[in-house]
């Protein structure tokens, strides 16, 4: 053995291949540092303090709520905190219209509705507006025809074919495949006679996207991908469909009991990019949870539901929804190139933080793209057409609610909460107050202490 090897007690190719990334953040310099430090001076200058407001505002909790349960939906927020949210301002609104420009699965609109209180969300993903449609115009849905047009479907033998475009063979066991085939063959060959059973149909559609994934070879934690040591056994397709459609009929007992006055509430859901699409009515609340500045592709972490439930035939068609979005750094290079020969919005600011990625990125030498100052800019000119958008329907007095995280870049800190804060001020909007709801870790430098804000803007009366 080589004396050097005998030595290190390591091989010595191994000691080599330290990565690049691994030795940029042993040599951080925000390493144990933390996201409040490092906001001071934008503070500042927006003349603001950062409130301390410890609070769950994670989806997770929804995975046992009525009707939140229907679908998982990792990257969503709390309806306990939305409820929170409408009750702070119950006496300031008489029966205030709330609107969500990043509707997602439907929190906000579904717990509007518990509420009583008409709500209107915007979706960009078709299969999400599909979603948080389902979710908020089905309640009246009659539970026993509902199971027995779901019973039919099990015991359907009409197959449908998988997504040609998705590797499904791998994706899925042979007989799991098989039953998902039949499952979706069988909600395929019911033909809806009238209104009613086109919602039942639509609940279905939805139970069998919500056990997709929990039937695959996969895991989404929070990106999707493959789970070695997953063993799904040959019948779960059949048995999770059941159960979620039991859950899903629990649930509507649950609203035709206890929120039968509220069952004609009106919510919808329009389908369309939140930078030009709006309803055409006034709203006193807008509660949302931005996309965050990360490297979570919004698109491809549902591809399976929306293939096999026909909201995307390709990754052609995957790519030109996800160019659509408010950027991620997944995004390709030629929608970024072409974003740095437009006129975008900027301010001081992010001129500086631009700047400062730029040489952070050119002394490490390598980084997983050269373009991400590029990408941050496009970000916030991306929420900043957002925002102008949707503030021109809100109320004199009304409020837009925001819970975004910021972020950490190339060790560059990048204070997204109190961006959107100033980007609200631009737009005629009062600071009304930063709340920070919890400490969170960045996933690049893991000791770096980042966090989630809620920020309140006030449009004056």
């Amino acid at each position: 053995m080589n004396h050097l090897i005998q030595e290190t007690l390591f091989d010595l190719t191994t000691v080599t291949k330290l990565t690049a990334r691994r030795r940029n953040v042993l040599r951080s310099p925000k390493q144990h540092g933390n996201a409040d430090e490092d906001a001071r001076p934008y503070l500042a200058e927006l003349g603001q303090e950062l409130i301390s407001a410890p609070q769950a505002i994670q989806f997770q909790p929804n995975t046992s709520e009525p009707v939140h349960r229907w679908s998982p939906y990792v990257q969503g927020f709390s309806a306990g905190f939305v409820q929170r949210t409408l009750e702070r301002y119950r006496h300031e609104y008489e029966r205030p219209v709330v609107l969500d420009p990043f509707a997602g699965s439907g929190t906000v609109l579904v717990q509007a509705k518990m509420n009583g209180l008409p709500s209107w969300g915007i979706e960009l993903n078709p299969l999400l507006q599909f979603v948080g449609r389902v979710k908020v115009n089905s309640w009246k849905t009659p539970i026993e025809r509902l199971i027995e047009v779901a019973n039919q479907v099990l015991n359907s033998q009409t197959l449908t074919d998988a997504p040609p475009f998705l590797k499904s063979e791998t994706q899925f066991r042979p007989k799991v495949l098989l039953h998902l085939r039949r499952l979706k063959g069988g909600i395929d060959a019911f033909h809806p006679a009238d209104e009613v059973d086109s919602q039942i149909k639509d609940l279905l559609l939805l139970a069998f996207a919500s056990i997709l994934v929990d039937s695959s070879n996969l895991k989404r934690a929070p990106c999707l991908g493959y789970a070695p040591t997953k063993i799904v056994g040959d019948d779960v397709p059949l048995r999770l469909f059941s159960q979620k459609v039991r859950q899903i009929a629990d649930d509507l007992s649950f609203c035709q009991s206890r929120l039968a006055t509220y069952l004609d509430t009106p919510a919808e859901v329009l389908l369309g990019n939140s930078m030009q699409v709006r309803p055409d009515t006034l709203c006193d609340l807008i509660i949302t949870s931005p996309p965050y500045m990360n490297g979570l592709d919004y698109v491809m972490n549902y591809k399976i539901e929306m293939a096999w439930l026909g909201f995307g035939q390709s990754h052609r068609d995957l790519k030109y929804l996800k160019d659509q979005m408010v950027v991620c750094d997944n995004v390709s290079k030629s929608l970024i190139r072409s974003f740095e020969e437009a006129q975008p919005y900027t301010n001081s600011w992010l001129e500086t933080i631009k700047e400062q990625i730029a040489l952070h990125i050119q002394r490490r030498g390598t980084y997983r793209r050269q373009d991400m100052p590029s990408i941050v800019h496009k970000y916030f000119d991306d929420m900043y057409r957002v925002m102008r958008n949707v503030v021109e329907i809100l109320r004199p007095g009304g409020r837009f609610i925001l819970v975004v995280g910021d972020s950490l870049i190339a060790d560059v800190y990048v204070p997204t909460d109190l961006i959107l804060a100033r980007i609200g001020q631009e737009l005629g909007l009062q600071i009304e107050r930063l709340e920070k709801a919890r400490e969170r870790r960045s996933g690049q430098v893991r000791s770096y202490r980042l966090r989630e804000t809620v920020v309140t803007l006030r449009k004056d009366s």
